[in-house]
């Protein structure tokens, strides 16, 4: 969900040069020096007008949390432009790996042994040199600090009768009251001429056990509990962890790559 001219037209303001103003108004008049929330921070960057429009119900929908009681740096990785760009980032090269994330794993774990359906706790009498758990770090210790929080995704996919439902691969609904968050059109990440079309809504919960956890909730109450995880994991020896679940963050892709090539190179030293 980024910001851009478009948006902000949307929005009412039909120039670059009034919404600009409009906004660097709004951001003085209620500005904090070191904001303590979400609302602060976003108010910070984007002003009231399009905060209330874009992002208030959108992330109280997605987080299930009112903005003042989530962590202000969520919102710092999202850009606002002036400009009809329609891209998420400001990177040079966005999208995803030619046919999908599974042929990038397939080769990741290519000539290795793959276990499913297999609880950790079934391995842990195997030998090893190292282990690289990457699984909710407070369901290793078997919970022993209490849970950590966090939120999860129901998908409702459907096929339509139909080679185009909405030109587009993402579509994000901001408004409150749309129970999904976004509307995922599959065909579109790669350019599919197929005669019908798969659709994917999002519905975000609250995680509980026997759900998948997609977003770790890094507010005071869970980095408390996540610090205490962690201290048990330094203690460990040759048993490192990682990803979203294992360093409890709210992790984007490049960044988890980044982060496991660190990890890497750590343990190689």
């Amino acid at each position: 969900m980024c910001f851009k001219l478009l948006s902000l037209q949307n929005c009412k303001r039909t120039s670059y040069q009034e919404a600009k103003q409009i906004i660097e108004n709004q951001k003085k008049e209620f500005y904090k020096e070191n904001p303590e929330n979400l609302e602060e921070q976003a108010i910070n960057l984007v002003g009231k007008d399009v905060y209330q429009k874009l992002i208030k119900g959108y992330t109280e929908k997605q987080w299930g949390r009112d903005c003042k009681d989530l962590p202000p740096f969520i919102i710092k990785r999202l850009p606002l432009r002036f400009t009809y760009d329609n891209n998420y980032f400001n990177d040079r090269y966005q999208g995803i790996p030619i046919g999908g994330y599974n042929q990038l794993i397939d080769k990741l774990l290519e000539g290795t042994d793959v276990l499913l359906n297999t609880p950790f706790e079934n391995l842990k009498d195997v030998e090893y040199d190292k282990i690289i758990y990457t699984g909710a770090i407070d369901e290793f210790f078997k919970f022993k600090y209490g849970k950590l929080e966090y939120r999860t995704v129901k998908f409702e996919n459907s096929i339509l009768d139909t080679d185009n439902y909405q030109g587009n691969a993402v579509v994000n609904y901001t408004e409150r009251d749309v129970p999904y968050t976004r509307i995922i059109e599959h065909k579109h990440f790669e350019f599919g001429k197929q005669p019908k079309t798969v659709i994917s809504k999002e519905y975000p919960i609250e995680w509980k056990e026997g759900l998948e956890p997609y977003y770790p909730i890094n507010d005071d109450r869970n980095n408390q509990l996540y610090e205490k995880y962690r201290n048990e994991a330094d203690k460990l020896k040759n048993i490192y962890f990682g990803g979203r679940l294992g360093q409890y963050k709210y992790y984007d892709m490049d960044k988890t790559i980044e982060a496991a090539l660190n990890l890497i190179n750590e343990i190689e030293k």
